[in-house]
């Protein structure tokens, strides 16, 4: 049995080199952001991104909520792949990182499928289900603190529908989840989640070893 490919910095380039479709757009916000500190470490990989929108295609996503904006640059990825009636909600704890990516998403001609909400996620999704009801959502993309990712988690598996898919960012986290070392409220939260969801039968799962980790949940 083939094992796992180690992932060179010399097979990245070669990843987007044969695959990688970034257009200006995408290119200027991602090297926007990556002038700001933490901003390279803290935004998605621009491979990644393009996963995103190719998954938005695939299931047919006509609503979709995103937890933690951070610069927009994933808003964009999968607000491109909505069909023009769609709508991505996305919401973050600050306006601080999302008012960069207003320009962009005016410029990528997707402003109007966009809704931003700016507040505590546990609020906000609180709110929203209370508002639009579960099963709301065909998509859930969770990108913000670790430490509330449980709680995202099982807000989200409530908003997206029956057959609707859940993607978590960083379950890998730097490769922390296998440091006994590492006992920070972010890494340990990221342990406990992973340790849940293989046992959660309200889902299908794959933890998909890509970026810093992928986890899928497909629910039920």
């Amino acid at each position: 049995m083939a094992g796992q490919t180690d992932i060179s910095p010399g097979l990245v380039q070669y990843l987007r080199d044969v695959s990688l479709r970034e257009d200006s757009v995408l290119r200027d916000l991602r090297e926007e952001t990556e002038k700001y500190p933490m901003g390279h470490a803290m935004q998605i990989m621009p491979e990644e991104g393009q996963f995103l929108s190719l998954l938005v295609r695939l299931i047919g996503a006509r609503s979709i909520l995103e937890v933690g904006t951070f610069t927009g640059y994933s808003s964009l990825c999968m607000a491109r792949s909505l069909p023009a009636d769609g709508r991505l909600v996305t919401c973050d704890i600050s306006e601080k990182w999302p008012q960069i990516a207003t320009p962009y998403w005016s410029r990528a001609g997707v402003a109007d499928r966009i809704e931003l909400l700016i507040g505590d996620a546990r609020s906000t999704l609180a709110a929203l289900l209370e508002i639009k009801g579960p099963g709301c959502f065909d998509l859930a993309f969770i990108d913000a603190d670790k430490a509330g990712y449980p709680d995202y988690y099982e807000k989200s598996l409530t908003l997206v529908r029956h057959g609707g898919l859940i993607l978590l960012d960083n379950t890998l986290f730097f490769g922390r989840v296998i440091d006994p070392d590492c006992a920070d409220a972010d890494t340990e939260a990221i342990r406990a989640l992973n340790s849940f969801l293989l046992k959660d039968d309200r889902i299908e799962l794959s933890l998909l070893p890509f970026s810093d980790g992928i986890t899928m949940a497909l629910k039920k």
